[in-house]
C-alpha cells in the first residue's frame, strides 16, 4: 500500500469522526405557513371579491349606515312581534263576543228592529261627520306634519354619525378603504376567507363584528380589571416556528373544585370569565403584525389532560359561548388548533361536529394522543420555545439559557443501539449546563465526566437509569477540576428508533 493511499484513508477516517462528533442542528418538522395577503399572490376571484367588499364598506361608512341594516332588522322583528300579539288579542276578543245558542235565536228575532236602529244612527253620524270634517282634516294634517318633523330628527342624527363612522377601526386598522391603511387588506381577507369569499356574507359578518365590539366596549377591554388571575387556565407563551404567538388553554385545572366554582359558580362569574378570555385574545392580537407579509394569526394549544369535559355543564356551556364568540368575531385569527392529551370522548365529539365544519376549519385541527404530545408539538414549536412540561426546554425564570445561547441539536438512535454526546471541557473550572430530551423515552441514560489524564478516575455525574415515557426533559450542571469531557450515554433497547434533542453551554471561571 502506497503512502498516498494510507494518507487518503487516514483523511477519510478523520472526516468521518469529525462528521460524527459535529452536532446537527435540529431540523424543522413539517410546518405550515399563513396564506399570503399580498395582492399579487391572490387569485383573480379573490382580488375581485376583495375589491367588491372594499366598495361595499366604503359606501356603508361614507353613507353612515354601517349599522343601519342591523337596526332595521331588529325594528322589523319588534314590529312583527307586536302585530302578532295584536292579532291574537283581536281573535280572543271576537271569540269572547260570540253569542251562545239561546242568544242567537233572540238576535234573529230582534234583527229587523236592530237594522232600523242602525240605519237611523248611520244617518245621524253622517250628518255629524260632515260638520266635523274640516276640523278633522286639520288635525290629520297637523299629525302628518308632526310625523315629518320627527322623521327629520333621526335623519339629522344619522348625518352626525357619519363623521364618527369614518374613524371606525378594527384592531388599530382604519376600516375606511379610501384611507389606504396598510393592514386593511389583511383584515378584509380574514372575513372573506371565513365566508369562502362570498362578499355579502363576509360584509354581514364584518358589520356584526363591528356592532358587537361597539355594544360590548371591546376596544377598552385591555384596560379593564377583571379580578382573579386565570393564567393557569389560559396564557400566552412564546412563539412557534413561523413566529405565531402561542396560546395555551389548560382544561385540567378545572378538576380543582374551588377554582371551578370561582370561575363558573354563578352566571355573573361565567360572564366575567368570558370577558377575561376575550381580553386574552385581544392581548394575543397585540403581538401580531397585521400587514401583508406579517404574522397575523395565533397558534392555539388545547391541553385536555384531566379535563372534566362533557361531565360539567357549566364548563361545557361557557366553553361553547367562548368558542362561538371567538369564531364569530375573530375570523382567521387561528393558524392551527392543536388538541393534546385527547381523551376518548373528544374523538366521539369531533365525529359528531365534523359534518358541520368547513374544510378550511377542519384543516386547522390537529389531535395528539398522550404518547405523541411532545413529538406533535415540536412540529410547530421549537424545543427552546416549548415549555418543559410538554417535553421542551423552556422554563419559567430561566437564568441558565437565553435565546442567544446555543441552538438545539438533534441525533437519532437506531433500535437496539447506543449513542453518546461528548461535551469538551479542556480548561479547569469550566461549568457545563445541558438540556436533553428523548422523544418517546423508554431508554437507559447516564452521565459521566472522563478526564483527559488516563491515570485519573471517571466521575459518575448521574448513575445509569431507565427513563420511562413519563420522563421529562433533563437539565443538569457540572464543574470540572481537571481537563476532560462530559459524556452523555443513551441506550435504546426498544424496537423503535428514537430522536434526541439537546443543547449545552460552557462557562469558564476566570477566577479559578
Amino acid at each position: 500500500m502506497t503512502v498516498e493511499v494510507v494518507k487518503a484513508e487516514e483523511t477519510q477516517n478523520v472526516d468521518e469522526v469529525v462528521k460524527k462528533e459535529e452536532p446537527k442542528t435540529v431540523q424543522k418538522c413539517s410546518s405550515y405557513k399563513e396564506e399570503s395577503n399580498f395582492l399579487s399572490d391572490l387569485k383573480e376571484f379573490e382580488r375581485k371579491a376583495l375589491n367588491e367588499l372594499m366598495a361595499k364598506l366604503e359606501d356603508a361608512i361614507n353613507g353612515g349606515y354601517l349599522f343601519k341594516k342591523e337596526e332595521t332588522k331588529k325594528s322589523e322583528k319588534v314590529a312583527n312581534a307586536t302585530e302578532e300579539k295584536e292579532k291574537e288579542k283581536e281573535e280572543e276578543e271576537e271569540e269572547a263576543k260570540k253569542p251562545g245558542e239561546g242568544e242567537a235565536k233572540q238576535d234573529e228575532e230582534k234583527k229587523p228592529e236592530a237594522d232600523e236602529e242602525k240605519k237611523e244612527k248611520a244617518v245621524q253620524e253622517g250628518e255629524k261627520s260632515e260638520e266635523e270634517k274640516k276640523p278633522g282634516d286639520e288635525k290629520e294634517k297637523a299629525a302628518e306634519s308632526g310625523e315629518k318633523e320627527e322623521e327629520k330628527q333621526p335623519a339629522e342624527e344619522e348625518e352626525k354619525c357619519v363623521e364618527v363612522d369614518k374613524d371606525i377601526s378594527l384592531w388599530g386598522v382604519p376600516l375606511l378603504p379610501s384611507k389606504g391603511a396598510e393592514g386593511i387588506d389583511v383584515i378584509l381577507l380574514k372575513f372573506l376567507r371565513a365566508r369562502e369569499f362570498k362578499v355579502n356574507d363576509a360584509f354581514e359578518m364584518l358589520k356584526k363584528t363591528v356592532q358587537w365590539r361597539k355594544e360590548n366596549n371591546i376596544d377598552s377591554i385591555l384596560d379593564e380589571d377583571l379580578g382573579d388571575d386565570l393564567s393557569s387556565v389560559a396564557h400566552m407563551n412564546g412563539v412557534d416556528r413561523e413566529g405565531h404567538p402561542v396560546c395555551y388553554n389548560i382544561y385540567g385545572v378545572f378538576e380543582n373544585q374551588e377554582l371551578y366554582q370561582k370561575t363558573f359558580g354563578t352566571e355573573e362569574k361565567r360572564g366575567q370569565f368570558l370577558r377575561w378570555r376575550l381580553r386574552l385574545m385581544e392581548q394575543g392580537i397585540q403581538k401580531l403584525n397585521l400587514k401583508p407579509g406579517g404574522v397575523s394569526s395565533l397558534l392555539q394549544i388545547n391541553d385536555l389532560k384531566n379535563s372534566p369535559g362533557l361531565s360539567k355543564k357549566e364548563l361545557r356551556v361557557a366553553m361553547k359561548q367562548a368558542v362561538d364568540l371567538l369564531q364569530d368575531n375573530y375570523p382567521e385569527f387561528v393558524a392551527r388548533n392543536v388538541f393534546i392529551n385527547a381523551p376518548f370522548w373528544y374523538y366521539a365529539l369531533n365525529a359528531l361536529l365534523s359534518p358541520f365544519l368547513t374544510q378550511r376549519t377542519k384543516s386547522k385541527f390537529v389531535v395528539a394522543r398522550p404518547a405523541k404530545v411532545t413529538e406533535t408539538l415540536l412540529k410547530y414549536i421549537p424545543a427552546e420555545e416549548l415549555p418543559s412540561q410538554y417535553g421542551g426546554f423552556k422554563r419559567e425564570n430561566d437564568f441558565e439559557f437565553s435565546k442567544e445561547d446555543a441552538a438545539v441539536s438533534e441525533i437519532t438512535i437506531k433500535a437496539g443501539s447506543t449513542e453518546t454526546i461528548e461535551i469538551p471541557a479542556d480548561e479547569i473550572g469550566t461549568t457545563i449546563t445541558w438540556d436533553l430530551t428523548v422523544l418517546g423515552w423508554e431508554v437507559n441514560y447516564k452521565e459521566e465526566f472522563v478526564p483527559s489524564d488516563e491515570g485519573s478516575y471517571t466521575i459518575i455525574v448521574q448513575k445509569g437509569k431507565k427513563i420511562g415515557s413519563q420522563g421529562g426533559p433533563i437539565r443538569n450542571t457540572f464543574r470540572n477540576n481537571e481537563p476532560g469531557k462530559l459524556v452523555l450515554t443513551i441506550d435504546n433497547g426498544s424496537s423503535k428508533k428514537k430522536r434526541i434533542l439537546y443543547r449545552y453551554k460552557t462557562k469558564k471561571n476566570t477566577s479559578f
